[in-house]
């Protein structure tokens, strides 16, 4: 198999049938062997009836129902899992992406890229509502993670399959996916792609999205620098911390023993105290974080989700 197309579906239908046939068109005149998964997030309209009619009707469709949503992360994980191709196209099921920018992906695939990105450089959205946040969240993505590209949040990328199928990504990670590849080496670019406003159907995110990725890249931030060594992070702060109350405990005891000066009723008692336990804490934390760790590498690790059917897979 050469190329695998991941599509998340959440209450899609009128979208779909026009979107298979655009996929179709593209990929057959590519001359390479291909499937189109589409994996359905627990839609509540008549997506995944839609799905299985596809997939009756051509084999190379292949389908995968959820039993609930669990979000747009978990279902493209599950079809990096299904994905049977050497490269991984993932895109959105609105039709904003356009099939027609695949055979660009491809191309510098070739040119020897593990990941491409696609650039919405023409958005077609709302621009205080969607624009202009995912701006600001783009710069501060590419500054804190060091991975620069000027649209994380277009969907529309291409992954050889050898680093889609290593990422380990759960909650809302699927936007960080070039950032996560950093981290086992990765060779990433951005190309501009281009984007159509929605015909059918409606957005499923707002202005509260750009919070929800503020806070996960906290956790991308440390899964990049500290993920396999945590106790260098809790670690570090508590030994600071814990030397801060030290010093602070350690003035309190000699100006009390030395010049007889009272000091239950200081406040900087409290501070000493607070400092030192809480760095003794932090320390604690780290070394449970790297027993964690190395469970975490050691076992076999559950999947986000829970897998109804699949068509067309064995």
């Amino acid at each position: 198999m050469d190329i695998s197309v991941v599509i998340p579906i959440y209450n899609e239908e009128e979208n779909l049938p026009i979107l298979y046939e655009k996929l179709k068109n593209v990929l057959d005149r590519l001359n390479k062997e291909y499937e189109i998964i589409f994996v359905n997030d627990g839609s509540t309209d008549n997506s995944w009836n839609i799905i299985k009619q596809l997939a009756e009707k051509d084999k190379r469709v292949i389908g995968v129902n959820f039993r609930r949503n669990f979000g747009q992360t978990a279902a493209m994980s599950a079809g990096f899992e299904t994905a049977k191709g050497d490269i991984i196209i993932t895109m959105d099921g609105d039709l904003q992406n356009d099939p027609e920018d695949i055979p660009k992906l491809l191309e510098k695939i070739d040119e020897g890229y593990d990941i491409v990105s696609g650039w919405r450089k023409n958005r077609k959205d709302a621009f205080l509502s969607r624009t202009l946040p995912s701006k600001i969240a783009n710069a501060l993505i590419s500054k804190v993670t060091g991975v620069h590209l000027h649209d994380y949040g277009c969907s529309l990328k291409a992954y050889k399959s050898e680093i889609a199928k290593n990422l380990d990504f759960y909650g809302e990670m699927h936007r960080f996916l070039p950032a996560l590849s950093k981290a086992i080496g990765a060779k990433i670019t951005e190309i501009p792609v281009n984007h159509h406003p929605r015909i059918y159907g409606k957005s499923k995110y707002g202005i509260s999205r750009t919070f929800k990725v503020i806070l996960d890249l906290l956790l991308v931030k440390f899964l990049l620098d500290y993920r396999t060594k945590p106790l260098r992070i809790f670690g570090g702060i508590g030994f600071i911390l814990s030397l801060i109350g030290f010093f602070i405990l350690s003035y309190l005891v000699c100006i009390k023993l030395c010049f007889g000066h009272s000091i239950g009723n200081r406040p900087l008692l409290t501070f000493g105290v607070l400092f030192f336990l809480t760095g003794i804490q932090l320390i604690s934390t780290g070394i449970v974080a790297e027993l964690i760790t190395r469970t975490y590498y050691e076992s076999q690790g559950k999947r986000p989700y829970i897998i109804k059917e699949i068509i067309n897979r064995d």
